[in-house]
């Protein structure tokens, strides 16, 4: 099977890195995965497929929690990252849930088999979104339905957020991250609407909880910060030091302990086959 997997995420995702990430990136809130239960409309126990599953943070969010527990039949998670899959494999001990080698486009699940996929971070990832689609509309049931969801930080809530971001934005350098304005170009091409009824979204605010250190590997674990030189990753790591000393706009949870909110927007993209 050939496996098509962006350069940045293959050496910024790659082995030795997925500890930090797993240990450093949000969970998703539970209010979120209460609403993702509500859009399957197959009938308990559900079939999943859960693509991009990286370390299994969203893996595990979801079969732990209360209103999946007697939900899910199987899930099977796609991860392209050798060493994604080799953490995951570590870390979700539930004999429900399966992972496998694969991409958006290239699943291994056979025909029709699928209540419900769910990428969770991840699509921006997608090099070939007609294929990705074709692919989702061919393991689905004829009921069944996509689920995308993204953590995004609120930088309108806090400055030092936007200060932030701002800051390790000049790293990027054209690799893939999310972006509202492509993200609903291709869910508005022929391949799209071709299978999928119209796009349905929902923004559900929550705060995480955030210290220096939190925020600092926070930044160091994206893919485009973990490839760069040392002298490099130390120079942002002061210049972060700086910004949330200055704090501007935080929300301190508790001073003393130097934790405060880290404002973010859930973002839960819902396509549903036709």
């Amino acid at each position: 099977m050939t496996i098509s997997v962006h350069p940045t995420a293959q050496s910024g995702f790659g082995t030795g890195t997925n500890e930090l990430y797993d240990r450093v990136r949000p969970s998703y809130p539970s209010e979120s995965l209460s609403y993702i239960r509500q859009i399957p409309k197959g009938t308990a126990p559900l079939n999943i497929v859960e693509i991009g599953a990286g370390t299994g943070i969203f893996t595990r969010g979801l079969l732990n929690h209360p209103e999946w527990a007697t939900s899910i039949g199987a899930l099977r998670a796609v991860e392209p990252s050798d060493g994604m899959r080799d953490f995951w494999t570590k870390a979700v001990k539930d004999d429900r849930a399966t992972i496998v080698n694969g991409t958006f486009d290239n699943t291994g699940v056979e025909d029709g088999w699928a209540d419900l996929i769910i990428v969770a971070e991840a699509f921006h990832w997608c090099l070939d979104h007609g294929k990705a689609l074709a692919e989702f509309a061919r393991i689905l049931k004829n009921d069944g339905a996509v689920v995308m969801i993204w953590n995004l930080e609120d930088r309108e809530a806090a400055d030092w957020v936007a200060q932030f971001y701002e800051r390790r934005k000049v790293h990027e350098k054209g690799t893939p991250q999310f972006r509202p304005d492509l993200l609903r170009q291709a869910f508005s091409t022929p391949e799209y609407t071709s299978l999928f009824h119209p796009l349905e979204e929902t923004k559900l605010p929550y705060r995480a909880l955030a210290t220096e250190q939190i925020i600092t590997e926070r930044a160091l674990s994206w893919s485009y910060i973990s490839v760069l030189p040392p002298d490099e990753k130390a120079k942002l790591a002061e210049d972060i030091k700086v910004i949330l000393e200055r704090g501007d706009g935080k929300v301190w949870i508790n001073k003393e302990e130097g934790t405060y909110e880290y404002p973010h927007t859930s973002l839960i993209v819902v396509s549903r086959k036709q």
